[in-house]
């Protein structure tokens, strides 16, 4: 009889683990069997300020310039469009000393006060990507590179990069410090600092142990810093770049050690899928105090590829098709997946804008844009427009200060309420709480114990429900808290799972039951908000 029972209970275990977040920790890593205390408390800003989706821009060509965005920094004489183009001629035709001037002219004040105002009030950004190079990071990072002779130039650049992140923090905007331009290039574009038009990066030991170095130096910077969102180690990696998850995983081991709550952003070298695997065997219960780890993905609809040529209304439909896959739902069985596009437009090829028909332009961009934003809020852990500073602002389709403005691009309602209304709808949704949650776990428990009878440890869900519910309130008013509008929502859904699942302390086979509750009370509390 006992053999009977232990086979019969084997298959409703192996028949729950059917079910989204059922089972008992297979992809996600090994579950521990046996609890521990709650470490749990209440997000802090610097979690908001990480894990919140992010609404945002590129600021675009400041510390790592691109000719076709800033041609005002390069000096008439300057052969190439990229960063070392400029600083080489400036140095050449100027010195070193009035070269610097000049940068430092242009890092300190290309993205005024009122711009950053602009981004917190009218677009109601939450956080911007800023692009740098290895060489913004001073002298000694220009070492045995093509900067080496121009090194002067970036004396003080760091110290710039600092006060623009401080500047944004004074505005609630966090920061995600991108490292654009790697030793050697992760690609072969002149946006990775030179006009070499090779990518050396992955094929060189020594420009991979500088770039480790840079991550390294960067991460420990900001640790010190308040308002960094995260650190981007590479730009647009190059398809199929040589041994790149194996640099990856030395920078994660690295980073760990400096800060492992960090969020670390790596390229999709775009392949999303790829990527998105990999991050998950990483984003694991089982993986101790490492990083967090998000995908960056780029998406455009202006440089070829099957689209090339489309109408802009068959394009603006097959936005939301993009990026399917990545919220799935369960971190024990699957491991955490959240990516974000860290680059996109409003741009299409003028073939394609000839396809419109008697459709005005205007029009057709803002159902392009709006198909964006709707998809890119509903999939993914934020989006960054590229790009906001350019010389000829307000800058066309590619500028986001001018999408903004013709509603292409908007921002997640909840961004939008007054601080007013934030407090009103969290206030009816607590006052809704207790009803609420008697309603959803009956229907769980209901649910399991009559469909799928076996031994559950429904208090589990319980305690997850009140969690979610708790944590997505605490998002959601903490701008209220400090007299600003706009309500926060959880943008890295898996990764915030993910670190309240360690922080919990629960375990054994009806974890999953905690985890289900955390995404339930998260769901109604939003449901109970309207947003």
């Amino acid at each position: 009889m006992k053999r009977f029972l232990d086979k019969a209970k084997s298959a409703i275990d192996s028949k729950r683990s059917d079910f989204p977040g059922a089972g008992g920790g297979g992809g996600g890593g090994q579950v521990p069997m046996q609890d521990q205390p709650s470490s749990i408390q209440p997000p802090t800003p610097q979690d908001i300020t990480k894990y919140r989706y992010h609404h945002g821009t590129n600021l675009g060509s400041v510390f790592i310039m691109e000719k076709w965005l800033t041609k005002s920094v390069y000096h008439e004489s300057a052969q190439g469009s990229s960063e070392l183009a400029a600083a080489e001629a400036r140095c050449k035709a100027e010195g070193v000393d009035k070269a610097r001037e000049i940068h430092e002219k242009h890092w300190r004040e290309y993205v005024s006060d009122s711009d950053l105002d602009w981004l917190r009030d009218v677009a109601k950004c939450t956080t911007v990507r800023l692009p740098i190079g290895y060489f913004t990071l001073g002298p000694a990072y220009c070492e045995g590179t093509p900067f080496q002779n121009v090194a002067g130039v970036y004396q003080n650049a760091w110290n710039c990069v600092k006060d623009l992140v401080a500047r944004c923090h004074q505005r609630g905007l966090g920061v995600l410090i991108d490292v654009h331009g790697l030793p050697g290039g992760a690609n072969a574009q002149d946006h990775s600092g030179t006009d070499s038009k090779k990518a050396e990066f992955w094929g060189s030991k020594n420009n991979r142990n500088l770039g480790l170095r840079c991550i390294c130096f960067i991460a420990q910077q900001a640790k010190g810093m308040e308002g960094v969102a995260g650190i981007q180690i590479v730009n647009e990696a190059e398809h199929n770049a040589k041994d790149m998850y194996n640099w990856y995983e030395e920078v994660l081991k690295e980073a760990a050690k400096i800060d492992a709550s960090m969020p670390i952003y790596v390229s999709d070298a775009w392949n999303l899928t790829q990527a998105s695997e990999w991050s998950k065997g990483r984003n694991v219960i089982s993986a101790g105090q490492v990083n967090p780890v998000v995908v960056d993905t780029h998406l455009y609809w202006c440089f070829g590829g099957p689209s090339k040529g489309n109408s802009p209304q068959d394009i603006a439909r097959e936005v939301p098709n993009k990026l399917d896959g990545l919220k799935n739902g369960s971190v024990i069985d699957l491991g955490a997946a959240d990516a974000v596009v860290g680059e996109y437009s409003c741009v299409l090829g003028e073939d394609s804008w000839a396809k419109g028909g008697n459709t005005p332009k205007d029009d057709l961009v803002r159902a392009f844009g709006n198909a964006e934003s709707q998809t890119f809020q509903q999939k993914a852990g934020g989006s960054f427009f590229w790009t906001y500073r350019m010389d000829w602002m307000p800058g066309g389709e590619w500028g986001f200060k001018n999408m903004t403005e013709k509603g292409a691009i908007t921002p997640p309602q909840s961004l939008s309420l007054s601080s007013q209304e934030v407090q009103s709808r969290t206030q009816h949704a607590q006052g809704q709480a207790q009803d609420q949650k008697q309603k959803t776990v009956s229907a769980h428990v209901h649910y399991w114990d009559s469909n799928h009878p076996g031994q559950y440890e429904h208090w589990r869900f319980e305690q997850g429900w009140d969690v979610g519910f708790n944590d997505a309130a605490a998002f959601f008013t903490s701008r209220s808290q400090n007299g600003q509008n706009g309500g926060d929502k959880i943008g890295m859904l898996d990764l915030w799972v993910l670190k309240r699942l360690k922080e919990s302390g629960q375990s054994g086979k009806c974890m999953w039951e905690f985890e289900q509750g955390l995404r339930q009370g998260l769901r109604d509390f939003y449901g109970l908000a309207g947003i």
